[in-house]
């Protein structure tokens, strides 16, 4: 039983994973930006870390958000709150609550 408990968990972290990713491409796009270009924007160096976090397998450093939204032409706390859905849900379910993303 604990076992298909962390397994549900793990898939519902994945599926969050990707749509976040889908959520950042979708802004790397509004911004008109490339993968290349926007990971040129936050210093990555290389334009396939950027191709990790948008398919759901990777995910930005908590320090690097505010690089990220500036890059985006976000503001930071936008930025933030949106992310922190798909990161990390229980923390943002506490401090948003029904308010939903900005």
């Amino acid at each position: 039983m604990a076992t298909q408990t962390v397994l549900a968990e793990d898939m519902a972290r994945q599926r969050l994973r990707k749509e976040g990713g889908a959520w950042l491409r979708s802004r790397r796009e509004a911004a008109g930006l490339s993968q290349r270009e926007l990971a040129e924007r936050v210093e990555v160096g290389y334009y396939t870390f950027v191709s990790q976090i948008e398919a759901g397998r990777g995910r930005i450093p908590a320090e690097r958000y505010s690089t990220w939204a500036s890059a985006l032409d976000m503001n930071a706390r936008d930025f933030v709150r949106n992310i922190m859905a798909y990161y990390e849900p229980s923390t943002y379910e506490i401090l948003f609550g029904e308010e939903g993303r900005a």
